[in-house]
């Protein structure tokens, strides 16, 4: 025991019990309920034999019926349309007022600042913004678009199916907005302004600089905001609830927010964790391919 303590008061295995705190920490709160998850999906659980030790096992069952529900192609293509349209809304606007805030002007990092709020609110309170603007009678975004002279008639984003998702997906972008620009603003911060200096004395204009010098120097950093978005787009449930509930007619509803509602409306826990299981198995394929492409940078 002395051995021990002397070793962690004069540094030598100091760094293994801080690794193995945070192993211990990971395992216990992220490792184990991900392997109970994974268990319920291979289960039958409902509300009656949650709590016992052993339950009757459904192998594969789960997934078959989720698969043969009626609406789960609907909310397979809602997922798909709420991922890569805020991901690619994030990432767009994002480098945009990343690039637009590296100039020099005046109060920049006060209103840069500003952005950073979004980021902070919760989900529920930007969800219940958002209900207010996107509201077909007294909505700000209806009373914009018509004194702009863009829409001619007052559009029902929450209610009507056609729109509802993209109702969802416009309150995600804003949302995430704040944390692209911060991610891509590090990497613009970090390439060498020589490179600009020279690429202009050479002759080269703004968009030939961006995409010989920006895009090429931000690879990595590109590929991680990509991959962070995709995990915390996933994750997005409290607009859902503040927004549309998944309405109408499940128009609006994804897959997270489908498995709640197997669990905790219909109660049929195992098919909510069949539902959870799968958008873990596509995180798990993105970030493959994420690692795999960038594969290069980590070598060099």
């Amino acid at each position: 025991m002395r051995r021990i303590l002397s070793s962690l008061t004069d540094g030598k295995g100091f760094d293994l019990l801080l690794v193995g705190i945070t192993l211990i920490f990971l395992i216990l709160l992220a490792g184990l309920p991900l392997v109970y998850n994974v268990l319920l999906s291979f289960q039958e659980v409902d509300m009656f034999n949650l709590a016992a030790f052993s339950r009757p096992w459904a192998g594969l069952d789960n997934y078959r019926e989720i698969v043969s529900q009626p609406e789960f192609g609907l909310v397979m293509r809602n997922t798909g349309i709420f991922v890569f349209g805020s991901i690619a809304g994030q990432f767009a606007f994002g480098f945009a007022l990343a690039i637009f805030f590296m100039a020099k002007f005046p109060f920049a990092s006060t209103i840069r600042g500003l952005f950073l709020v979004s980021w902070v609110m919760p989900g529920l309170v930007v969800g219940a913004i958002w209900g207010w603007i996107l509201a077909g009678d007294f909505g700000v975004l209806n009373a914009v678009l018509q004194g702009l002279g863009i829409i001619d008639e007052t559009m029902f984003w929450k209610s009507d199916p056609a729109l509802s998702i993209w109702a969802v997906t416009m309150a995600n972008i804003w949302l995430g907005l704040a944390f692209n620009m911060m991610l891509l603003s590090v990497g613009l911060a970090a390439i060498p302004r020589d490179l600009y200096e020279a690429a202009e004395l050479d002759g080269a204009n703004g968009f030939q600089r961006f995409t010989t010098i920006t895009v090429p120097m931000m690879r990595s950093t590109i590929g991680a905001v990509l991959a962070l978005g995709l995990i915390y787009t996933l994750q997005q449930f409290d607009l859902f609830p503040a927004i549309t509930e998944g309405g109408p007619a499940n128009s609006s509803n994804v897959a997270q927010y489908w498995a709640w509602q197997w669990s905790f409306r219909i109660f049929d826990f195992a098919k909510g964790a069949t539902v959870s299981v799968m958008m873990l198995a596509f995180v798990l394929i993105a970030s493959a391919v994420y690692v795999w492409s960038t594969r290069a940078e980590v070598r060099g």
